[in-house]
């Protein structure tokens, strides 16, 4: 199960909000389709200024993390160097695992459904996201799908890249893991004050960037470091690097 929110959304205006919704669409179906997820098998629910989708049963997991969440960052960033401040999109993005109930109707409910909407509405991602203001996603995940996905060691999710954080969401608490793409472990922040009982759709938290940023992080930008890089270039171009270090890419297109 996946679930995305966009970030500042609020006060844009009715216009902007319209054009960052159908570009983050846009990104989605496209990148769950070149992840190799059936776009329109997926149960979709539109969450206002984000998205919820299940995933149809037996599509892998680590597949949720790469090449689906790299591939929406790369398309997110491309979007932003061409888009208008208003209509810059950065995204909060949560994983977790778990049985549901499908109606006839293709109503989805259970209590996996509510763990995911606490982690996507959780400090940790939330704090993460408006002090790193280059960043363009982050990612949290729950114990349980890290386990299933990340622990594996698999291309393009590597563990070392995830940093542990607790997570405290009105009747939620539990473990989960950060991710922001591009950046490898995100550094602890301090402690945030206690949060109060919200609603996922509801409007932006104090402290919560207002804003995407003026531009994104370039190459030449990131943090040198020793965690292990991962590349992989898609077939439309796309370039994907996890972990911290420095990579440098010269040539003509």
């Amino acid at each position: 199960m996946f679930a995305a929110d966009i970030a500042g959304s609020s006060g844009r205006g009715d216009v902007a909000l319209r054009q960052i919704r159908q570009a983050l669409s846009i990104a989605l179906r496209e990148s769950f389709t070149q992840s190799g997820i059936d776009w329109e098998a997926c149960l979709r629910h539109d969450l206002g200024d984000g998205m919820r989708i299940v995933a149809p049963a037996g599509t892998p997991e680590t597949s949720l993390v790469h090449p689906l969440v790299h591939e929406l960052t790369a398309r997110l960033r491309a979007h932003n160097l061409l888009a208008g401040a208003p209509t810059r999109i950065r995204l909060r993005m949560a994983l977790h695992v778990g049985s549901v109930q499908v109606g006839s109707d293709g109503t989805v409910v259970g209590r996996p459904l509510e763990v995911l909407a606490r982690l996507l509405d959780a400090e940790p991602v939330r704090t993460t996201l408006a002090r790193a203001p280059e960043a363009t996603t982050a990612l949290l995940v729950s114990e349980h799908f890290h386990e299933a996905a990340v622990c594996q060691g698999q291309p393009g999710a590597d563990p070392a890249a995830f940093r542990h954080v607790e997570v405290r969401e009105m009747e939620f608490a539990g473990s989960a893991w950060l991710h922001v793409p591009l950046y490898g472990v995100p550094q602890a922040t301090e402690p945030a004050q206690t949060t109060m009982p919200g609603n996922t759709g509801g409007a932006d938290r104090a402290g919560e960037d207002s804003g995407p940023p003026a531009r994104d992080r370039t190459a030449d930008d990131m943090p040198a470091g020793n965690t292990k890089m991962i590349s992989k270039a898609s077939g439309h171009g796309v370039i994907y690097a996890v972990g911290n270090g420095t990579i440098r890419i010269s040539g003509r297109k």
